[in-house]
């Protein structure tokens, strides 16, 4: 069988990623230019064709997959009359790939409904580098039709390809996978800082923490940076977690269940972004602790 023709809509690190990964596995794409071209240029020149506007990406693709930072953004890109929306028919597939706010998303996908095509929700696990191999962990969800219609694109671009349930819950697994572990990253960063204001040894602390049942990739992500200086092994940054965290307790308050822990992470990212750590890195948090505990 032909591989259907995919429009992308937001190439950035992940989004360039799964372009490269897609042309490198034969599909054919429509992308999306954006302020920084660096990706589109390399996904220009492997072949890709450039629309002019995300309608006409719709209009000149069997599948639109959108890989951009906020619900705004998403919702911004597939209405108006230049958007996805406005160029979809019968059969088509809308993807996005984000971490938005499920009820968004529900709201979009009716719309698209309307038109005649499907809406799935299917944010993402793991990074830029998992995506490159087609390693992404994919939380899939939404009509599962359209989800056999596309599992063989998906299993092209992940490791781990899941059909959830209805639309959105893959966004709402992946908000309460993001707090998990923003919980336990601030946790961590927390305690190297405290283990300096105490006179601890950090790689000590961190040692006698990870024997035990609390060991966890996330753990060793902050001990890269609190213990050797490298931000880099979570390249995520503040701002995008506060993000994220803000969209689960707007989840939480939505479902008449306000989140308890989520209100102090949310406090900390807030405090650090408005010192000027927005872009810096997640491990920095140790800097935000180290800062407040006056070490």
């Amino acid at each position: 069988m032909s591989k259907p023709t995919i429009g992308f809509i937001g190439l950035g690190l992940m989004g360039a990623a799964m372009v490269g990964r897609l042309q490198d596995k034969g599909y054919d794409l429509v992308v999306l230019g954006n302020r920084n071209r660096t990706g589109v240029e390399a996904a220009i020149a492997r072949g890709a064709t450039e629309a002019k506007s995300a309608k006409e990406v719709a209009e000149n693709s069997d599948v639109t997959m959108l890989c951009v930072g906020t619900s705004d953004q998403v919702e911004g890109r597939m209405r108006g009359d230049d958007g996805v929306i406005a160029g979809l028919s019968g059969g088509k597939v809308v993807i996005d790939f984000g971490t938005s706010l499920p009820a968004s998303t529900v709201a979009l996908g009716a719309e698209v409904a309307a038109a005649g095509a499907q809406m799935l929700d299917a944010p993402l696990g793991r990074t830029p580098m998992h995506a490159k191999d087609g390693l992404l962990n994919i939380m899939g969800s939404g009509d599962k039709a359209a989800y056999d219609q596309v599992k063989s694109v998906l299993d092209d671009l992940g490791e781990n390809v899941f059909h959830l349930g209805a639309l959105g819950t893959g966004h709402k697994i992946k908000l309460m996978n993001n707090f998990f572990s923003q919980c336990v990253a601030n946790a961590m960063a927390e305690a190297f800082a405290m283990a300096d204001k105490t006179g601890v040894d950090k790689q000590a602390m961190f040692d006698v923490i990870n024997a035990g049942p609390n060991s966890s990739p996330m753990m060793e992500f902050i001990r890269a940076y609190a213990c050797e200086g490298n931000p880099n092994m979570l390249a995520f940054s503040i701002r995008n977690a506060l993000k994220d965290v803000g969209y689960y307790r707007q989840m939480a308050n939505d479902a008449g269940a306000p989140s308890v822990m989520g209100n102090d992470i949310f406090d900390a990212l807030t405090a650090a972004t408005e010192d000027g750590q927005g872009e810096d890195m997640v491990p920095q948090m140790f800097d935000f602790y180290a800062k407040k505990f006056g070490t």
